[in-house]
């Protein structure tokens, strides 16, 4: 069987560390690298809910997109982080954490954004990180109905949107937190931009721009890495047993 070690080193190669943007905590942020891996849990966070879950299947790592934290100083229950920290070593389980680094991996968030959404990867957002991603659908699409589909296909409550009054067919993605890369989708030329945590004066901007501008919620832009994750491991250490959390979803409820 592997170790944690073993998993995190497959990972590293997948998504290196060193993809990280500066600001970033990933890689084995706590257990043991040599204990032995029979069952892992995957989920875009860990969360109280996620580490109850791993503990009842009986999983030694669990391997999230999101940090369990950034600059934890203390491990006490006073804190979320710090709380987490101590239930994963209690229930004797391992934390991998792969995020901006997993962003800009090949077949990482963005690619697997892309292709929910049905587009061919034609390019990077932001060349600089290689955050995000440009791409094209097969046939261009009215975007009442693009909308349609993309609240679909990322099981999303709801969604947010300016209409531009424009057909999609070259999209721009980000997933997560996107909103101040607008201007680089209009400049690569996209009639359309799908990302998170869009801020109003971005959507402002989209109006300015005449860029189609989509806030799918966070979660869902990015927990479509969480069944690539599976496959990869799946594919790795056809020996161990690998989930995806069946608790863990959008917390945000939208009102109709």
């Amino acid at each position: 069987m592997p170790t944690v070690h073993d998993v995190f080193a497959y990972l590293n190669e997948k998504a290196p560390v060193s993809g990280k943007m500066e600001f970033d905590n990933v890689g084995l942020l706590v257990g043991r690298r040599e204990m032995m891996v029979h069952k892992i849990l995957t989920a875009l966070d860990i969360t109280d809910e996620v580490i109850a879950e791993a503990a009842e299947l009986g999983a030694e790592l669990v391997v999230s997109h999101h940090p369990l934290f950034f600059s934890l100083k203390t491990v006490t229950d006073g804190t979320g982080e710090g709380a987490h920290v101590l239930a994963l070593a209690e229930n004797r389980l391992a934390a991998i954490c792969m995020h901006t680094n997993l962003d800009a991996a090949d077949g990482g968030v963005n690619d697997a954004l892309m292709a929910a959404l049905g587009g061919d990867v034609t390019g990077i957002l932001e060349p600089d990180t290689g955050i995000g991603r440009v791409g094209m659908l097969d046939r261009e699409t009215a975007f009442s109905d693009f909308l349609r589909f993309t609240k679909d296909v990322l099981r999303s409550n709801g969604l947010r949107y300016h209409d531009a009054g424009r057909p999609v067919r070259k999209i721009a993605v980000c997933g997560g937190s996107g909103g101040g890369d607008i201007g680089l989708a209009a400049a690569a030329g996209c009639d359309t931009f799908v990302t998170a945590d869009v801020k109003y004066n971005q959507f402002l901007e989209a109006k300015r721009l005449g860029i189609n501008l989509i806030d799918a919620d966070h979660f869902c832009t990015e927990n479509v890495v969480v069944p690539v994750l599976k496959s990869w491991l799946d594919a790795a250490f056809p020996e161990v047993e690998v989930r995806i959390s069946r608790i863990h979803g959008q917390s945000a409820q939208f009102l109709s």
